[in-house]
């Protein structure tokens, strides 16, 4: 029976999730009632923190509110990805899938609260020490490499895309999404779209994809550390810095794999360097309000270095990279505008929404210029 003294939240029952867990996952031995509460943080799916009686936490995610775009947000996919990459590269394990939208009227999926901390604010990561930055860059480059040579079939996931004409398909997809979510002319959009597609290099082999690999989305822990900085795929932590400055960082979990599929590798590089910031250097700032903004500190690698390592480690050719990093900025464009068209129509929960629009125009400017590179 439901219980009443577990409250609803926006997109979210408690007690719905309660019944759900004792009937489909008794193992997890969720006693209730559940609380609920929403991680800050990310701009897109969902993620909440769950507590029972017992003061156990899981984590949960699920789709936005209102306005999901075709082929986004599948909580289905998300899940049998990480399900699947279990013992290959950092994932949290994936406990239950509801496809069942009567539940808390929507899918969602509940998985292990990792412990650890995301990187998600400038202060965290100058709270770092030198070699900490580095090593937190360089795990977040192997494992990003790892991630490419992990074989599709053998983990279950030959069928988990079509990797053919994945870049031309790529490109058709966020033409599509735009004009699900267009809400106002964006002076360049559509002209960025048709230089990339004029100009789609051929693609050396196709792997797993992670979609939107960045610094936020994964949680890191010290080395031997047991600190409990944050929880889930969204979490914010107080900082890695609280332990010995010698003691490495190191990914503990990729995170928020919604947009994963069967493609060409460089699409994912690409989009890293598209958030990355060279230490030293001057801020890109069009990024603060998705994720970028967070490297630009002494000890995180510097693009070439980060570069060579993930070439080093896969054997790619990355002569083509800058039409990768045009399409990054392109793909960036299309989804903070559909964000941006969320939070107009108040589909949206939590903070940073407000800003997402602010980026679009200099995302495709900036686009254009990788794009005019490659020429």
């Amino acid at each position: 029976m439901t219980d009443p003294a577990a409250p609803a939240l926006a997109g979210l029952d408690p007690a719905a999730v309660a019944d759900f867990l004792a009937a489909k996952a008794p193992e997890l031995g969720a006693r209730p009632p559940l609380t609920a509460e929403l991680i800050a943080g990310g701009l897109s799916n969902l993620t909440y923190e769950l507590r029972d009686a017992d003061g156990r936490a899981w984590v949960l995610r699920r789709p936005p509110l209102g306005h999901v775009l075709p082929t986004a947000h599948d909580m289905r996919r998300e899940f049998r990805v990480i399900s699947a990459l279990a013992g290959t590269v950092p994932v949290a394990r994936a406990y239950v899938l509801c496809e069942d939208p009567d539940v808390i009227g929507a899918p969602f999926y509940v998985m292990e609260k990792v412990q650890g901390v995301v990187l998600r604010t400038r202060a965290q990561c100058a709270a770092l020490s030198v070699a900490q930055r580095r090593s937190a860059a360089e795990s977040l480059v192997d494992v990003l490499a790892a991630l490419h040579a992990v074989d599709p079939a053998a983990v279950g996931l030959a069928d988990f895309g079509r990797p053919e004409g994945y870049l031309h398909r790529q490109l058709d997809r966020w033409d599509r999404q735009y004009a699900s979510s267009q809400s106002r002319e964006i002076r360049g959009l559509f002209e960025l779209g048709d230089g990339l597609r004029a100009a789609v290099p051929v693609t050396q082999r196709s792997t797993i994809l992670h979609g939107d690999y960045r610094l936020d989305n994964v949680m890191v822990r010290l080395s031997g550390g047991t600190d409990d900085a944050g929880a889930g795929g969204n979490a914010d932590g107080a900082g890695a810095g609280s332990s010995a400055d010698t003691a490495e960082v190191r990914v503990a979990a990729v995170f928020d794999w919604e947009m994963s599929t069967l493609g060409d590798p460089l699409a994912d590089l690409g989009l890293l360097l598209t958030y990355w910031e060279d230490p030293g250097h001057p801020p890109k700032n069009i990024l603060t309000a998705s994720g970028g903004g967070l490297t630009n500190h002494e000890g995180f690698l510097n693009s070439r270095d980060l570069i060579e390592r993930y070439q080093a480690a896969t054997g790619l050719i990355v002569d083509d990279l800058d039409w990768y990093i045009a399409f990054s900025h392109y793909k960036l464009a299309v989804i903070l505008e559909g964000i941006h068209y969320r939070h107009e129509h108040g589909l949206t929960l939590g903070e940073g929404f407000e800003k997402a629009g602010t980026a679009v125009p200099s995302l495709v400017e900036a686009g254009r210029r990788y794009l005019d590179r490659t020429r």
